[in-house]
């Protein structure tokens, strides 16, 4: 996910390098939602893969 996330960020910075605003605002959005998931997801694992197996 976070893969996915740095992708649409580097075709949201060359769309806006080349001047295709609409494009770029919406790569960075979905990016910026991307990786708010990936954060949220991480640290969910965090919390949950500490847990001692019974």
């Amino acid at each position: 996910m976070l893969r996915y996330s740095i992708i649409f960020l580097i075709i949201a910075l060359i769309a806006a390098v080349l001047g295709f605003g609409g494009i770029a605002g919406a790569a960075a959005s979905i990016a910026q939602v991307l990786f708010v998931l990936f954060l949220i997801l991480f640290i969910v694992s965090l919390v949950f893969g500490r847990r001692k197996r019974v």
